[in-house]
């Protein structure tokens, strides 16, 4: 059923889960699911949740796919990394909102790894944030990739929260004279509609058994048990992204964490040791492709088995 969004689901993915976002991401995600998850507004809701490909592929042939849609110029392949990062299959939603998933975003940096004439992965950033769930696993396999070709992070224009934490994985940062990058930090929202439904004349009648079973429940007012949950979960969250950055940028962790989660312009950014360069993004890649130029060209079956043992292997 094209068209239809699954607003339950992307609810899902924005209440009572760690989100590695900007709050001014998360306003405009809640500005469009608000209205419809208390009524404001009657919309059909599909069973399953959008997705970019109804037909599941083998991992060879989504290569494949990924390969002929990404933008491969000489030896650089381009991948874009815009809008709200999600764990799974993400699409354009009607709000023009564009999700894009950790699990996609892998599929296209393997396609690169395994193409015999890509000899640097560029990665084009344009995002507030997402998703905690997914985020260090791919950023992990980004740091590991590094290895096998170079992946630089172009800022074009901003990289913050969970698309920072992507970024500093690369083996180089650069930021546009414009951009910025930064909000390590990590935020959780709970959603309750209880003293709506009061008004309104509804009543949920909830049966469980387990005592964290109705944690963060939106018909009734948040327990301690469950600030102490979401809490424990925030710490967890906020030391995973805070030290990963320290790892991957070869920094103090606790110069990370003394950010608390600032949003930083490109030269703030650049004598904090969080970005490596300054420069407008298209003569970044300008620059990059210049370096191959006089480079002999040649199909490397050694990177490509090396790509091939790095997907075994995470």
């Amino acid at each position: 059923m094209q068209g239809l969004i699954n607003y339950p689901h992307i609810a899902s993915m924005a209440f009572n889960t760690p989100l590695y976002a900007t709050p001014e991401l998360i306003a405009g995600v809640k500005s469009v699911l608000i209205p419809r998850l208390t009524g404001g507004q009657a919309e059909t809701v599909s069973l399953e949740a959008a997705s970019e490909d109804a037909t599941p592929l083998m991992m060879t042939e989504q290569e494949d796919r990924e390969i002929r849609r990404m933008t491969i110029s000489g030896n650089i392949a381009v991948i874009n990394v815009h809008g709200v990062l999600v764990s799974r299959r993400g699409t354009i939603d009607q709000s023009c909102s564009e999700l894009i998933s950790y699990e996609r975003l892998r599929t296209q940096i393997s396609a690169a790894l395994n193409h015999d004439m890509v000899q640097e992965i560029v990665l084009d950033f344009h995002s507030g944030g997402g998703m905690a769930m997914g985020c260090k696993e791919l950023a992990d396999f980004i740091h590991a990739a590094t290895e096998i070709k170079p992946i630089t992070a172009i800022v074009n224009f901003a990289a913050y929260s969970a698309a920072y934490f992507l970024a500093a994985a690369c083996s180089k940062v650069i930021c546009s004279p414009t951009g910025g990058v930064g909000s390590i930090g990590v935020i959780l929202e709970t959603f309750e509609v209880s003293k709506w439904e009061e008004e309104v004349g509804i009543t949920y009648n909830t049966f469980y058994r387990g005592g964290h079973k109705n944690d963060m429940s939106p018909h009734e007012p948040i327990t301690e048990q469950a600030v102490a949950e979401i809490n424990q979960k925030l710490d967890k969250s906020y030391q995973i992204f805070t030290e990963s950055v320290a790892q991957y940028r070869e920094i103090d962790p606790q110069l990370v964490v003394d950010t608390e989660a600032r949003l930083f312009d490109p030269e703030e950014a650049l004598s904090l040791g969080l970005i490596d360069e300054i420069s407008p993004a298209q003569d970044a890649v300008n620059q990059i492709a210049q370096s191959y130029v006089q480079q002999e060209t040649r199909p490397s079956i050694g990177l490509r088995a090396a790509a091939i043992n790095l997907e075994s292997q995470l």
